[in-house]
């Protein structure tokens, strides 16, 4: 029982954190019109606005959004830096930024464009033998020059522990209880925060438009 324990424990925690089998949930296709024209090359991306109760989600999914809007051709100004420059602005607080008028959050660095990120959801759902993760974000990319939307997007993500336990006999449940242990320790938000903003700017004719240093992968 203790090698079948350390097994199951050892694929379980490979699962969370890969998030491999998390279902997605992505809005279609939009026009594209204002962003074509535009042509953004460079993009702000401020703080994260928090609609959720978990206090560490703004910073969490923060992280997850330079890397593919880069691996996307574009100039992203560095996030530690952008938050630095804006608190010494009085304006450090997501809700402030929220507000603020993206013409002139854009001026204060020379940003063609500026993305702004609002967790929806960012929580976890415990039962006996199942465990549901849920991370909800919307994304929206206005003009540095207009402040109009140029394009946005939700997605959530989504990784219930019982998705690949589906045995029967005593080992389903055992595996089930396990699985779904692992992930009440230690849910794997980043995991499918990553997911949920690489989804969001990278999914083929939904995403972000390629930007003029993209380069596509070999």
């Amino acid at each position: 029982m203790g090698i079948l324990f350390k097994s199951v424990l050892a694929i379980a925690a490979a699962c969370l954190l890969l998030a491999g089998c998390a279902s997605p949930t992505i809005q279609p296709s939009q026009d594209l019109t204002k962003f074509n024209s535009e042509k953004p090359r460079s993009i702000l991306v401020v703080p994260v606005a928090n609609r959720s109760t978990a206090v560490e989600a703004p910073d969490g999914m923060l992280v997850t959004l330079a890397v593919p809007l880069a691996e996307r051709g574009f100039y992203v100004f560095p996030t530690h830096m952008v938050r630095r420059t804006m608190e010494d602005d009085g304006i450090g607080d997501a809700g402030l930024v929220q507000q603020a008028d993206p013409q002139r959050l854009a001026s204060l660095f020379g940003a063609d464009a500026i993305l702004y990120t609002t967790i929806e959801k960012w929580d976890a759902q415990y039962l006996v033998l199942a465990t549901s993760t849920t991370v909800t974000a919307n994304y929206v990319l206005k003009s540095g020059k207009t402040g109009e939307a140029l394009w946005e997007r939700r997605v959530e993500r989504r990784y219930s522990s019982n998705q690949n336990n589906s045995g029967g006999g005593l080992a389903g449940p055992l595996v089930g209880a396990i699985v779904a242990a692992v992930e009440r320790a230690a849910p794997p938000y980043h995991a499918l925060a990553s997911q949920a903003s690489a989804a969001a700017v990278s999914s083929p004719g939904k995403g972000v438009p390629n930007g003029p240093s993209y380069k596509a992968p070999k």
